[in-house]
């Protein structure tokens, strides 16, 4: 397969289309999160379907004093990877193809979700995320997009958008990919120097951490509620040696502290420790946030939630999320449903928080 470059959206809207059109948008700097989210694009689209890959490093995304300049472009490596993940058409508009009159005037509003987290750090970034996928979902006219959910609450907004304005497109998640250290996979990443990607990885030891605190938790609480406090069951475990691990359960269960405020004290505890490293990790936020709104969470909350953490690194400012459950025991290993986060693994109950879990190979994509 010879892969198309498409520079207008005349060449793009004179293209043949046959069957669904899947849309993969990225600002370049193509890696192995996003070849991931180009083959999950080819599985849906199917054979008889395309693959549409947009690059637009889009300057309505960038505030003052960040990396606009300084963003890595890559076009003929980015062609490369597109066309091995099994793209069909690169479309690689200029600034002026995309925005004719200049910055435009009439945006995408990001609304109360847009000024929370990244939006709070990045005043103004989600409107210009807003607008240029609103354009790009008009010029390529997909069935279906496929986004990363390393950048939780951009898809949480995406999806959103197309709902509340009728769209009429699938928005689809990829999990992150990881590299084999733990650390999310970005194009960021090659500005960190070794000191400073080791420093960098409290981010996703802080994720896990917390993760693990939580499935114990849940690990003990569901032991507890299985044992019946009845005389006849207590016998029983008694005669085969398990009174103790039952009491134990319980004991736990009920004075530990649990929830959502143990899984924030667990993975700030690690970034406490990572900003006393040399170089320092200098954290912008922790949050446990619902995934529809992105508000905090309260310690009776119930169903799916986003942990997610922003810090940087010298200059190099970094994000990653994991999904957490709350008070839904059968989600333990089950499959999340569309757009929720994804599940996690069992974990012994004995946890250290400053080792990530022995699987960190990678899950899906990162845009």
């Amino acid at each position: 397969m010879t892969i198309t470059l498409l520079r207008t959206a005349g060449e793009l809207h004179a293209r043949a289309r046959n069957g669904r059109r899947a849309v993969v948008m990225t600002m370049g700097a193509l890696h192995e999160g996003h070849a991931t989210l180009i083959r999950s694009a080819r599985e849906i689209a199917g054979r008889d379907g395309e693959v549409v890959v947009t690059l637009f490093v889009n300057p309505l995304q960038f505030g003052e004093g960040e990396d606009l300049d300084r963003y890595p472009r890559t076009l003929d490596a980015d062609l490369k990877i597109a066309e091995q993940a099994g793209a069909d058409a690169v479309f690689a508009p200029s600034v002026e193809e995309v925005y004719p009159g200049g910055r435009p005037q009439v945006r995408i509003s990001a609304g109360p979700m847009g000024e929370r987290l990244e939006g709070a750090s990045r005043p103004g970034h989600f409107d210009g995320m807003l607008t240029v996928v609103a354009k790009l979902l008009h010029l390529t006219r997909p069935d279906t997009a496929l986004y990363g959910q390393k950048d939780a609450q951009q898809l949480a907004l995406i999806r959103r958008m197309a709902r509340d304005l009728n769209f009429g497109v699938e928005i689809v998640g990829v999990p992150t990919v990881r590299e084999h250290d733990g650390l999310a996979l970005s194009s960021r990443n090659r500005y960190l120097s070794p000191d400073e990607r080791r420093t960098a990885l409290a981010l996703s030891r802080a994720l896990f951490a917390g993760r693990d605190r939580h499935a114990a938790q849940e690990a003990l609480r569901a032991r507890a509620r299985e044992v019946p406090s009845t005389h006849a069951r207590a016998e029983a475990l008694s005669a085969i040696g398990e009174s103790r691990a039952a009491a134990d359960a319980n004991a736990v269960a009920k004075a530990a502290p649990g929830g959502p405020a143990a899984v924030r004290a667990t993975a700030r505890m690690v970034l406490d420790e990572a900003a006393r490293l040399d170089p320092p990790l200098a954290v912008d936020y922790l949050a446990l946030v619902d995934p529809s709104d992105f508000t905090e969470i309260a310690d009776d909350f119930t169903g799916e939630a986003v942990l997610a953490v922003a810090a940087r690194v010298g200059t190099t400012r970094l994000i990653d999320n994991i999904p957490l459950s709350f008070g839904v025991p059968e989600s333990l290993g089950a499959v999340a449903s569309p757009g929720a986060p994804e599940p996690f693994e069992a974990v012994p109950e004995s946890v250290d928080p400053h080792t990530p879990p022995a699987s960190h190979a990678p899950h899906g994509a990162a845009s």
